[in-house]
């Protein structure tokens, strides 16, 4: 995970199904379906480790309950300029 990122997607590949709408619906395009099969027989999506923003698209998208979960990045706190 770079330090620009804001978010993080975990994805779980046995309950992925494989069709594919959060990789379309993603905005930052760092979703993609793997190239292995899960236990079903699917194509999993998996996220390329860095680029998330955090937005949940994807999970609102995907149909499979419990298939994404999209972590927010707490911004890290800034010094407040200070007047001299």
């Amino acid at each position: 995970m770079k330090t620009g990122d804001r978010g993080r997607v975990d994805l779980d590949s046995e309950e992925c199904k494989g069709c594919g709408l959060c990789v379309e619906a993603c905005p930052p395009k760092v979703l993609a379906l793997a190239s292995h099969l899960n236990r079903y027989g699917y194509h999993p999506a998996t996220y390329s480790g860095e680029g998330c923003t955090g937005c949940g698209i994807c999970y609102f998208a995907c149909p499979e309950p419990g298939a994404i979960v999209v972590w927010r990045l707490k911004a890290e706190a800034r010094p407040v300029a200070q007047a001299a």
